[in-house]
């Protein structure tokens, strides 16, 4: 593949957001929610809330508002208690500070040495920036949803890859965990590959070991350097 740039999802494809979320559950509001579940219905309500902007229902609202506003919504329907302002503020950090999957660090290296990294999530830009930092990511830039004002799936998010790095899109990779990431890139002439990554739902559902649309089907990140030759 003529392959120039890389362009990563990143909740659950680059970083494990479920025990992050999780463990900043937990620290926060302690026993009175199953901090495992209340992530999980959490992250339920991330795609139905950026429908909402994607539909014009909202203006552009960048991800850490989405974030709050389905946080106090699942407070409410929760009926927790006692959940202070400071606390909600913390709780939608949790996204700022999750941690890589241990491949992941190691294999954007060797990735980097050879290709141009970017991530392209749904993340808005002082979120990327505060997970890289955190965690290590060796990006050479941001792109994503704040950068072009839509959330993936829409077309403009791919397509601002190869427009920003003035590239043809069959010379940018999109990686992700997710089939319906790839299969909107591929729409949009990105070259694909999929990572499995069992464990992002905390096996309560089940990954496909690969994607047959896909130009890569991969375990971790450093096996796609070595099949990328990095």
């Amino acid at each position: 593949m003529d392959v120039h740039a890389l362009a990563f999802d990143v909740f659950g494809t680059v970083v494990d957001w479920r025990a992050g979320v999780s463990g900043e559950v937990r620290r926060l509001l302690g026993d009175r929610v199953d901090a495992p579940a209340f992530a999980d219905a959490w992250r339920g309500r991330y795609a139905p809330s950026m429908d909402r902007v994607r539909t014009g229902e909202l203006p552009w609202t960048p991800l850490d508002a989405l974030h709050r506003s389905s946080l106090d919504e699942l407070l409410a329907e929760l009926g927790v208690p006692g959940v202070d302002e400071p606390t909600r503020a913390e709780l939608v950090l949790a996204w700022h500070r999750l941690d890589p999957w241990p491949d992941a660090v190691a294999g954007l290296t060797r990735l980097r040495r050879r290709y141009v990294l970017a991530p392209l999530s749904n993340g808005n830009v002082a979120l990327l920036v505060d997970v890289a930092r955190r965690a290590g990511l060796p990006w050479d830039l941001v792109l994503g949803a704040e950068i072009v004002q839509h959330y993936k799936p829409d077309p403009e998010v791919y397509d601002s890859v190869p427009r920003l790095l003035a590239l043809r899109p069959e010379q940018v990779l999109m990686v992700a965990a997710h089939v319906s990431d790839l299969a909107a890139a591929r729409d949009r002439g990105l070259r694909t590959a999929y990572v499995h990554r069992p464990d992002e739902y905390g096996g309560l559902r089940t990954p496909p070991a690969a994607d047959p649309d896909a130009d890569l089907s991969v375990s971790s990140l450093p096996e796609l350097a070595d099949r990328l030759g990095a």
